[in-house]
């Protein structure tokens, strides 16, 4: 057999495969619920490209997805490669007030052609519903870690298929959310110093997906932008400023930056271009010596009250 008709045998059976698992999505009882509905709005495209199975492996296994993307898979691909995984799953920054905007939500919002808030062509329209289905998860990035930040369940899912798939495939890591509860995620989050973000991703689905609560040393999207380079993290559309005249050099606000964007270096210096705008480093400062503003060249918020 040749190199050829070994390829062409492979593809039959791989087209194959897909077609039954197609049909026991439609027809069969053999997959869960949600794995049937994720199946069928996918649409039948959807198979025969792969994404389906990309998006169930990973649901599925997303802690495993995430470790080996950033051990062996992120590291060895070029630059151009980088800045299309980032263009197929990328976030948002949100301060602690935008965060709490989007769980909040009271109506349905449908916007459309957000090129200026998120630079990319995946996820550009964005539909929520209000109130939407919600579930906490345990975060994978953490999970993945041999010393995690705590507490490990602080992700948030948002909307079905995806809440129920997640429920059903990892209940003991999985639990429903209601707003109060959400809210109370945030705040505490917020508190010890982590950055909100909404992920959007292209498996699927094709929209925002989920608000994950970040630090530094443990989220996948914060390592592969700072240490590998993958433009997956957007700004809030703020930038943090020092009043220096109020800076006492307490070492504060340094320490509890996650994106590396403060240094004391012949007194305390904000790098715009490190800074995302995420607001932690003005609720942690004492004496009130950093505030938050608007910054064009940063993009615009996400704010759907105001889009």
């Amino acid at each position: 057999m040749t190199i050829l008709e070994l390829i062409f045998s492979i593809l039959c059976l791989v087209l194959l495969s897909l077609f039954l698992v197609w049909i026991i999505g439609e027809r069969g009882k053999l997959l869960l619920p949600s794995t049937r509905d994720i199946f069928r709005q996918s649409g039948f495209k959807n198979f025969l490209n792969g994404s389906s199975f990309h998006f169930y492996v990973y649901g599925r296994w997303t802690k495993h997805y995430i470790k080996n993307a950033l051990r062996f898979y992120i590291p060895r691909i070029s630059m151009d490669d980088r800045r299309r995984v980032a263009n197929n799953y990328h976030s948002k920054t949100l301060t602690l007030d935008q965060a709490k905007k989007l769980i909040n939500l009271d109506h349905d919002i449908d916007v459309r052609d957000l090129e200026t808030v998120i630079p990319y062509t995946v996820a550009r329209d964005i539909v929520l519903s209000a109130p939407p289905q919600m579930a906490l998860y345990d975060c994978p990035c953490r999970e993945g870690r041999e010393d995690p930040c705590q507490p490990i369940q602080v992700c948030m899912l948002f909307g079905e298929p995806m809440v129920s798939f997640i429920l059903e495939h990892h209940p003991a890591k999985s639990k429903r959310l209601t707003r109060l509860e959400a809210l109370r995620v945030l705040e505490e989050e917020h508190e010890r110093g982590h950055v909100h973000t909404a992920w959007f991703k292209n498996v699927c689905l094709n929209r925002f997906f989920a608000i994950c609560n970040c630090c530094k040393c443990c989220c996948g999207g914060m390592i592969s932008m700072m240490k590998f380079g993958v433009p997956m993290i957007m700004s809030s559309g703020f930038v943090a400023e020092m009043k220096k005249e109020l800076c006492v050099e307490c070492g504060t606000c340094e320490r509890f930056c996650q994106f590396e964007a403060i240094e004391s270096v012949e007194g305390v210096r904000i790098n715009r271009d490190k800074c995302m705008g995420c607001g932690v480093c003005v609720d942690k400062c004492p004496n009130e010596a950093i505030s938050l503003n608007r910054d064009p060249a940063k993009g615009v918020p996400l704010e759907f009250d105001k889009l």
